[in-house]
């Protein structure tokens, strides 16, 4: 495991999604990694040191002037013996702080005094995130060093108001903390690999579109897995709310069409991973303006025409990278149409899973599959989509190098 005996120094700052950093110490803590967790006086208002030292067995730090704490200089020893300093969740206030050098309580000193990287997992409102000075912010501590992981975008909790601000699920930031911490062997060092990932959308008019309701969860997890391994990644992705994996080059696309066009654009390739959820069918010609709703009359039937099969593009094509792999989420009979997809489409491998309802696969954080080749069927237990991910990138390396 990447963070396998790693020091994390983890900083919770004051806002509702402090209770989520209980979450994340499990989350890291099952990965092998040391959690030493530091509270500012407004984390302490939504979560307790108490619950925060039992989940992460250690010691909570939580003042700069701590007689106890402080004996041996104790915010430059948190700063400096550890391998990643994160900040989840990172309040406008502290990032105003790290931004100006500011350095008036521990977690703020403990930032000013590090020489380590450092991961950012910002929470706040909508509005606040947009503010000039938080862009200004971030913009400077970016050109600092800093990584970050979010903000997403949903419902806030203190306010029920929608849009960017919510703070990156637990998840999502040990996949973070896992890539700015590889060391790992790089067995695609050379290689070239394009990933799709996440709908598209196509347009009826300019306000409505047909679309689905993947996340784009999967396939970004797999650009990235692809990247650590040491893949030259391009991700082609459609309209998601979810942050550009580190490492990898990702281009944005709305329409089928656009995302077809940027696929055989980089073609040859050596992995070709078809991840996303592409619609089939299109609008034969998408109005230029509104379509109106007329009072008592019924509405125009839409015409719809086929959008362009990228898998099957990319399994036929006379640049066909060495390994293709496709993707078929299913509601029913998901061995069967995994079998049928892979000899229609000319892929090498597909990962075919059951997205019924019931299921909650789709747009969530969890995958159950089946890797189905020409002579095998392989279940795969519940994992999240970052094991899965993992999983998959490791096969494909030893179906590429021979293994």
């Amino acid at each position: 495991m990447t963070l396998a005996g790693k020091r994390i120094v983890l900083i919770v700052s004051g806002g509702i999604a402090a209770y989520k950093s209980l979450d994340l110490i499990r989350r890291l803590r099952e990965r092998g990694a040391t959690v030493r967790p530091v509270m500012t006086r407004g984390a302490q208002e939504f979560v307790t040191p108490l619950a925060v030292g039992a989940l992460s067995a250690s010691h909570v730090y939580t003042e700069l002037f701590s007689r106890e704490d402080e004996q041996d200089v104790g915010h430059i020893r948190l700063a400096r013996d550890c391998d990643l300093i994160v900040i989840a969740p990172a309040t406008a206030d502290l990032m105003a702080k790290m931004a100006n050098g500011l350095a008036d309580d521990l977690a703020s000193t403990v930032l000013l005094a590090t020489d380590m990287p450092v991961l950012v997992a910002p929470a706040m409102n909508p509005k606040m995130w947009a503010h000039p000075a938080t862009k200004r912010n971030v913009a400077t501590l970016t050109a600092d060093g800093l990584s970050f992981i979010g903000p997403m975008a949903g419902e806030m909790a203190e306010s029920g108001e929608n849009g960017l601000g919510r703070m990156a699920e637990p998840l999502d930031i040990v996949a973070a903390a896992e890539r700015l911490l590889d060391d790992g062997p790089k067995p695609l060092a050379g290689r070239t690999a394009i990933v799709t990932s996440g709908p598209t959308h196509e347009p009826i008019d300019p306000v409505r579109y047909i679309a689905n309701r993947s996340s784009g969860r999967q396939g970004h997890a797999i650009a990235a897995a692809l990247a650590r391994l040491g893949a030259d990644v391009t991700l082609v992705s459609g309209p998601v709310t979810i942050a550009d994996p580190k490492g990898v080059a990702t281009v944005h696309v709305e329409r089928a069409e656009e995302m077809r066009d940027a696929v055989i654009s980089r073609l040859p390739a050596d992995i070709a991973v078809m991840v996303a959820a592409v619609a089939d069918w299109r609008v034969a010609a998408s109005a230029g303006q509104k379509i109106k709703k007329k009072p008592g009359e019924a509405p125009s039937p839409l015409q719809l025409t086929e959008n362009p099969d990228i898998l099957k593009t990319v399994g036929h094509h006379e640049h066909r990278p060495k390994i293709v792999v496709g993707f078929a989420a299913e509601t029913e009979n998901v061995e069967d149409n995994g079998r049928a997809k892979l000899e229609r489409k000319g892929a090498d491998l597909i990962v075919a899973n059951d997205v019924s309802p019931e299921t909650g696969i789709m747009g969530g954080t969890r995958n159950s599959v089946k890797l189905i080749t020409r002579t095998s069927v392989e279940q795969w237990p519940d994992l999240s989509k970052d094991e899965v991910a993992d999983r998959l990138a490791r096969r494909i390396t030893e179906t590429l190098n021979g293994g």
